[in-house]
């Protein structure tokens, strides 16, 4: 009888063999591709295993196509995964490409794959047209009334645009503008309330689609409502903003003629201080002229005189006035 030991090594070395050998080669696998009528050797996936690509992830894919009538070739298919691609999306837009009848080939849809867009939801865009709906757009009319207005853009994917084209956002903000463009040109609020389909006739003659991976086929204006009266907070807003240059150059005149008033007295002080400072010269220049017998004193006392008779009259005069007050103090 042969060893036990023997034979537990040999039975284990076996399973070691038929593991490697089933996880190298794929023979289930490549039974499912016979199955299906798809050829593929033993060695392609063995090369497959050697280039470090998961089989299952390319003969699916193969083993669909060629069930849905594509012929596509095991190299294609290998090359887009390798790229990083996704092939079982590519065979799927590919598939319902040919259902709906949209030529599509395998290097255009590779192209947008690898683009980083979802070929398959392009191919059903196509088919089934996306309704994007915009923000709240706000626009002004010519009378200064704000219009806020909310529109639904029905869209349908460019394949051939695809690669390249702008977005989503690139439609939202291009339908966004012609609406603020079209209702800025409207004379008045009430004229858009009362036809709103002309905002969409004139958006959408614009072309807003060019350059992009859409095709627009409708723009509808799905509400609208009155906003602020941006006009008359303007003109309210200038009229404050000129009622406070007003006053500021109206404190500066203040400002002046105070300044002017101030230097005005000080000027009179100022004379009043040499008048003040002339006077008390008079005494001095009056004992020196009696000294050098220039002034007599004859002289003297008339001119003494002629100052008292010039008091007494002033203080009639005052006096006169306290006694016939102006009606206006009656």
């Amino acid at each position: 009888m042969p060893d036990p030991i023997i034979v537990i090594f040999l039975v284990g070395a076996a399973i070691v063999f038929f593991s490697i050998f089933f996880t190298i080669i794929p023979v289930g696998l490549w039974i499912s591709a016979l199955a299906a009528n798809v050829r593929v050797g033993i060695l392609t996936l063995i090369g497959m295993r050697l280039r470090r690509v998961i089989p299952s992830r390319v003969v699916n894919p193969l083993i669909k196509a060629t069930k849905a009538g594509l012929n596509l070739a095991t190299n294609k298919l290998e090359a887009h995964y390798l790229a990083g691609g996704n092939v079982d999306r590519v065979v799927n837009a590919l598939i319902a490409a040919q259902r709906a009848n949209i030529p599509l080939e395998f290097e255009r849809a590779a192209a947008i794959d690898l683009a980083g867009r979802d070929v398959l939801e392009a191919v059903q865009m196509s088919v089934n047209p996306k309704v994007i709906e915009t923000p709240v757009i706000a626009a002004i009319a010519k009378d200064g009334i704000e219009l806020r207005a909310k529109a639904k853009v029905t869209v349908r994917a460019n394949i051939d645009r695809l690669v390249g084209g702008a977005g989503e956002q690139t439609i939202i903000a291009r339908v966004g503008e012609g609406v603020v463009t079209t209702v800025g040109s409207a004379q008045t609020h009430k004229q858009v309330l009362e036809n709103p389909d002309a905002i969409s006739k004139t958006v959408l003659g614009k072309g807003l689609d060019a350059g992009t991976a859409f095709e627009i086929l409708s723009i509808d204006i799905a509400d609208i409502d009155v906003g602020r009266n941006v006009g008359a907070q303007l003109q309210t807003d200038q009229a404050e903003a000129d009622k406070r240059i007003a006053q500021a150059k109206a404190e500066e005149r203040r400002a002046m003629a105070v300044a002017n008033e101030q230097e005005m007295i000080a000027k009179v002080q100022e004379m009043r201080a040499k008048v003040v400072e002339a006077e008390s010269e008079v005494p001095k220049a009056m004992a020196s002229a009696l000294r050098e017998g220039k002034l007599g004193v004859m002289d003297y006392y008339n001119m003494q005189n002629i100052i008292s008779d010039t008091k007494m009259r002033e203080s009639i005069s005052g006096a006169g006035k306290q006694s016939n007050p102006s009606p206006e103090k009656k």
